[in-house]
């Protein structure tokens, strides 16, 4: 009997993807008889919600954009996996995305993870188990749809992007591609927990947002009468998250749990990983490249945690040609051209984004045929006395003490509302920390990678950091943002079992800072900045610290990439000015996003007031109205690391009609030099009445923290 069409396509994904394995990219994809062009488009047809039913019976509920004709002519569905409310809140981004996707040939699946949005069931921590099996169901689902040929892929970003990476460790057979966006590898090294083993505060700021995504009310459109039913049930399950973040200190067993960097080689489908600049999750992208074996390609534009056609800052990129190449190739089995391309292709910025906001970075793509490239063009500089040297200098001992309020100008680890959160001149923080500048530089230097520290030092107390800011100062000594490091030095060897440092003992620190693609001007110099603090993007260490650092031996090792290095042209359209454009017609974006500081009054004290709210938005379609906003209130006292208080409250409303729901979270978070102190509180409303208050107050053991 001959094989239906749907057979011959699966056949043929299934035969890409064995020949992946087993050759190179360039080798996997047959010669193409003519260069592969974008097809017409066609229309689609939206299923506003389906129910996928779970083995123990819970079902998922599932948005679908499908092609008109994929009833007759089956097509590839790729599938984000997340849990921001597919109703209400990511509606308008799923539905401008599945409009410029879908028409190419391809359906698009969005799905509430199991308790959020209108899924049955509780949400009760990130990544869990529960949620991987879940997905792994959902997939082998939508494959055997009849209008679907049976080849799934997986995008997404940030959670998504992790759905992606987990998802295919478990290796369904219908997933024949992902691409993860703005996500990690490393669950305990990069994603808002902990920086180099110390407590950042977006831990905090995430925690006490994630409850209000973890309780928020189902859709009654979509759940009936049970909403109410369904909605209680989530709140008096939720658990005190921020505890249980705070419980596990080290890169145990609950962290590894979804980091595929304990194993890379589960990833067996072909993968594009995606990220930005100014984004926290950077690091991802050239270990991934690295470490995995399957076809591979990776994207580092001058953006934030965003996708490249919603960038910000800008350029962005005309997105969505890119993605159907790639479905098409992986999903579809033709060959696009994509994988005889370059494996790597990043944004060479020429100034630092802070600079020129609103306005683009100013840059150019370089390309890289392969990650890490062949090419080991390191420059190491010396930390001397007199500054970056190329010869080492006089050995020395130089004093850094831990100073509170230290850090000011480098507040965010996650810069989202770039108004506000992109780091300002570094001067402030420079002239309190231990600074090392080069000589104006003779010429252009760009540098691709991660820049490296190697510093002797010592330390007073057994618990102590290592900061080093690396920054480009400008002849009118302007100091600006371009990477920076931070290490708990009790995980000089280890993030999963720290030791205490020897007071007084010397060590030669390893410290990596993040990765960037930067051109440093000529008659511009280089600074690296050493600090033990830096408030309040990590919590303090637990009593006052001096570190005496070695010059001569200590250094900076930049990784240079040749300017005259050839690169291939971008075939991506760039897309210009929109953020520029956007922030001029915005003109309630100082009011909705605003930083304010106070102090230091008599005593030391310093307070940051950090403000955000969500205008009241009304989907045109559904009717709902949707709002949220926080509050951040974060203080210290100047000579008492002990001092310091994060306080944040979240909230979100939804509405239409009758049906008018609110939720709340606040949490406080506090130490002593031997424990954490952390209070969470969840409060919630259906209409003006009360219906849910908990609230938690624990003390937690620091771990060498």
């Amino acid at each position: 009997m001959s094989a239906t069409r749907r057979e011959f396509i699966m056949n043929m994904a299934g035969y890409a993807a064995v020949m992946s394995a087993a050759t190179s990219p360039v080798q996997a994809a047959m010669s193409p008889q003519k260069k592969w062009t974008l097809p017409q488009k066609n229309s689609f047809r939206v299923i506003e919600n389906e129910w996928i039913a779970m083995k123990d019976g819970v079902r998922l509920g599932v948005r679908l954009w499908i092609p008109t004709d994929a009833q007759h002519t089956p097509v590839p569905v790729v599938l984000e996996a997340i849990p921001y409310r597919k109703r209400d809140l990511e509606r308008p981004r799923d539905e401008g995305w599945a409009k410029q996707f879908v028409p190419y040939g391809f359906a698009y699946a969005r799905i509430d993870l199991r308790g959020s949005g209108d899924s049955d069931g509780v949400l009760l921590d990130e990544y869990l188990q529960q949620e991987q099996d879940d997905t792994v169901a959902v997939i082998a689902w939508l494959a055997r749809q009849s209008w679907c040929t049976g080849a799934v892929g997986m995008r997404g970003i940030s959670w998504g992007g992790f759905a992606c990476f987990q998802v295919a460790a478990l290796q369904p057979p219908a997933l024949k591609a992902i691409m993860p966006q703005c996500a990690t590898d490393n669950r305990y090294t990069d994603d808002a927990h902990y920086l180099g083993g110390a407590l950042t505060l977006d831990m905090y700021d995430w925690g006490a947002e994630f409850k209000n995504v973890m309780v928020a009310s189902p859709d009654p459109a979509i759940s009936g009468p049970a909403w109410r039913e369904k909605w209680l049930r989530r709140l008096q399950a939720t658990p005190p998250i921020l505890a249980t973040w705070l419980s596990h200190q080290t890169y145990d067993a609950y962290w590894q749990h979804g980091s595929i960097a304990i194993d890379y080689a589960r990833i067996k489908v072909p993968t594009y990983v995606v990220g930005g600049q100014i984004d926290s999750y950077r690091d991802f992208l050239p270990r991934t490249l690295s470490h995995l074996k399957v076809p591979r390609k990776g994207l580092m534009g001058p953006w934030g945690h965003k996708y490249p056609d919603i960038a910000d800052p800008g350029p962005g990129l005309d997105w969505v040609s890119e993605e159907v190449r790639w479905w098409t190739q992986w999903l579809k089995g033709i060959d696009t051209g994509i994988m005889q391309e370059p494996m790597f292709r990043a944004y060479m910025e020429y100034q630092i984004a802070s600079e020129v906001w609103p306005r683009d970075t100013p840059g150019r793509w370089i390309s890289e045929a392969q990650w890490p490239p062949k090419y080991n063009a390191v420059r190491q500089l010396h930390l001397n006395d007199e500054g970056l040297g190329a010869q080492p200098g006089k050995a020395n001992v130089r004093v850094i003490k831990s100073q509170e309020t230290l850090g000011l100008t480098k507040r965010e680890w996650f810069p989202w509302n770039m108004s506000i959160d992109l780091p300002p001149d570094q001067t402030a923080d420079d002239v309190r920390s231990l600074c090392f500048d080069s000589a104006p530089l003779n010429e252009d230097l760009e540098i691709l990678g991660n820049p490296r520290l190697r510093v002797r030092l010592r330390s007073n107390q057994p618990v102590a950091k290592l900061v080093a800011r690396l920054n480009e100062v400008t002849p009118d000594d302007k100091s600006w943002s371009v990477s920076y490091g931070v290490l708990n030095l009790t995980h000089r060897d280890s993030h999963e079992k720290p030791s205490a440092l020897v007071p007084d003992q010397t060590y030669d620190i390893d410290l990596s800072c993040y990765f960037t693609a930067h051109r440093f001007k000529q008659g511009n110099r280089i600074r690296v900045a050493l600090s033990e603090s830096l408030w309040p993007l990590v919590w303090p260490s637990p009593q006052p610290v001096e570190l005496t650092v070695s010059t001569g031996v200590s250094t900076l090792s930049l990784p240079v990439r040749p300017i005259d290095t050839p690169d291939a042209a971008m075939p991506i359209e760039l897309l210009k000015g929109r953020i520029e454009k956007e922030a001029r017609a915005d003109t309630l974006i100082d009011s909705r996003h605003e930083i304010t500081q106070m102090g230091p009054d008599v005593h030391g004290r310093v307070t940051l007031h950090k403000r955000l709210r969500d205008l009241p938005e009304t989907l045109a379609d559904t009717g709902t109205t949707v709002s949220g906003g926080s509050d951040w209130y974060m203080s210290i006292q100047e000579g008492d690391p002990n001092s310091g208080v994060w306080q944040i409250e979240w909230w979100s409303a939804i509405s239409r009609g009758d049906w008018i729901t609110k939720t709340r979270s606040t949490m406080e978070l506090s130490s002593t030099p031997e424990q954490f102190r952390i209070k969470e509180a969840l409060t919630a409303w259906d209409g003006e009445q009360q219906v849910f208050h908990q609230a938690w107050d624990q003390s937690i053991r620091r771990e060498l923290v």
